[in-house]
């Protein structure tokens, strides 16, 4: 059976649920990335934006969007091959502890089960039935044990591709005014606004995926590049004098 398949079908997991993360990292930090470009310009010419001039905002903006774009999805891959790596040896090592020692390693099992609730005969029983297949032993160790999901269905590659387009879709809205017109207030304010609503549309996509308060979702998005807007205006507020 093809479980992510499976998932999608049965469970109504979509594209977007299976690529949640990667999507609102990606994009939360490509909007912010070139919204602190523009603000920060704005701040270091608060007395006239235009002194600064539309195409060194695009140039910084863009030179910024694209590196650290390329920059987040590679992160995302290599953090990526590395979790599966750890993992792997991870799991290997547990099997080898249940060849060397089944019965401690039976006695940690039976604890665990215990600990999310299940009575102590049901325990003991599941582990010693499970004491005999190592493999799928080795399994729930790695996820009530340690923590650790199994990356097998994870595609590194696809989830850096997703971060990085992510990061590069968004991150083009606070630039999209400079493209069309001169670096003025009035731009500076367009920028602004089309900064927030690539943050709503943000939120809004986490509270479709998430099925989360739609209040909560759209609130927590736009106060983190709210946040960081405030930030880069006042540093190049202060640096620009």
């Amino acid at each position: 059976m093809d479980w992510s398949q499976h998932r999608r079908t049965d469970h109504d997991q979509t594209r977007l649920q299976e690529f949640l993360r990667q999507i609102i990292y990606g994009g939360n930090d490509g909007i912010v990335t070139t919204f602190a470009i523009v603000a920060g310009f704005a701040g270091a010419a608060a007395d006239g934006v235009a002194q600064i001039g539309g195409l060194a905002v695009l140039v910084f903006g863009l030179a910024n969007l694209f590196a650290d774009g390329v920059s987040m999805g590679l992160g995302e891959f290599l953090s990526g091959r590395a979790e599966a790596d750890m993992y792997r040896a991870r799991r290997d090592a547990e099997l080898r502890e249940i060849a060397r020692d089944p019965e401690q390693e039976r006695t940690e099992l039976f604890e665990i089960l215990r600990q999310r609730g299940l009575p102590a005969g049901e325990a003991d029983t599941v582990a010693s039935h499970l004491v005999r297949h190592p493999e799928i032993m080795a399994d729930l160790m790695m996820t009530y044990e340690f923590g650790m999901k199994d990356p097998a269905e994870d595609s590194p590659a696809v989830n850096g591709l997703f971060t990085f387009f992510s990061f590069v879709v968004f991150g083009t809205v606070p630039l999209l005014p400079y493209f069309l017109l001169p670096a003025d207030q009035l731009t500076f304010q367009l920028s602004v606004s089309a900064t927030a609503l690539a943050l709503l549309v943000l939120g809004l996509l986490r509270w479709h995926a998430t099925g989360e308060r739609v209040l909560r979702c759209v609130w927590e998005t736009m106060a983190v590049g709210g946040v960081c807007a405030l930030v880069a205006y006042g540093v190049g507020w202060i640096v620009g004098g």
